[in-house]
């Protein structure tokens, strides 16, 4: 059953529960709360099947668009709330919303026992780039993301919002230190490569030299200065992606693209 303010009128940008959602706009409220948005409906029917949706806010339009995806959230126990255009913008930053905001759990979890393509964001600070790269990891099979202290939240709405759904597909680690994070997954047998463009080694290389068909960690270092010299220390060994037209650099997204899908061509060819 679709819910509302008192007198059958949509829930406004001043209705109780609308501000309320509207501070998790803030990670401080995010963490205290352990909630988060997610915002069009792609997302939020991601969220949904992923089971941790607890509230649904929908537009007139959106409500009458989605009445499958409503009943489904219904039938996992979260409250749908039909909300005015303006209560709807108050709940999102995008320039043409979508109509339709999630209030979700956190879904972050610990490293699965199992790992055999995984990524590691050590200051990241884009969120369009971190959820950019969490979609592509999801698309590549990897099994896990992680978000280290000191790189963008993975629950802040850019971010979720690049993710497309991705952040309810694959195990994510928020938190902790990038040395333990290299320490644990290395401990599970995976090569620690870091993309870095003063590499020893080119991608080429690394796939003529079945490199990628192992157990891989990808380290990405911050858009703006890359990994610290004591990261890339620590790496098993330093990867560039060949540049062969006269383009300074990839971007971060991009190249974390190019040296997720070269490990996941090896990967499958070693499954054969």
């Amino acid at each position: 059953m679709i819910e509302s303010a008192p007198g059958s009128t949509p829930l406004t940008r001043t209705s109780s529960r609308v501000v309320a959602a509207r501070k998790l706009s803030r990670r401080r409220t995010r963490d205290e709360r352990r909630s988060f948005m997610a915002e069009g409906p792609q997302a939020v029917a991601e969220a949904v099947r992923a089971g941790g949706v607890t509230e649904v806010f929908a537009t007139e339009a959106a409500l009458s668009r989605h009445t499958g995806l409503l009943a489904e959230a219904e039938s996992f126990g979260a409250r749908v709330f039909a909300v005015a255009d303006s209560g709807l913008a108050a709940l999102t930053d995008t320039v043409h919303p979508q109509g339709i905001v999630a209030v979700c759990g956190y879904v972050d979890t610990t490293l699965p026992e199992t790992v055999r393509l995984a990524v590691v964001l050590d200051g990241i600070a884009d969120p369009g780039n971190a959820g950019t790269i969490l979609r592509t990891a999801d698309a590549a099979g990897a099994q896990a993301v992680v978000f280290p202290h000191g790189s963008v939240d993975p629950y802040n709405g850019k971010c979720v919002r690049a993710s497309v759904g991705s952040l309810f597909h694959l195990p994510v680690v928020r938190g902790g230190d990038t040395d333990e994070h290299l320490d644990a997954l290395r401990a599970k047998g995976l090569r620690i490569l870091a993309a870095d463009v003063r590499g020893e080694t080119d991608l080429d290389a690394a796939i003529d030299d079945g490199l990628l068909r192992q157990p891989t960690a990808w380290l990405f270092g911050s858009e703006a200065h890359g990994l610290s010299d004591a990261l890339t220390e620590r790496a098993d060994v330093r990867v560039r992606v060949p540049i062969y037209g006269a383009a300074e650099s990839l971007n971060l997204a991009t190249a974390a693209a190019v040296c997720l899908y070269a490990s996941a061509r090896e990967h499958r060819k070693g499954e054969t």
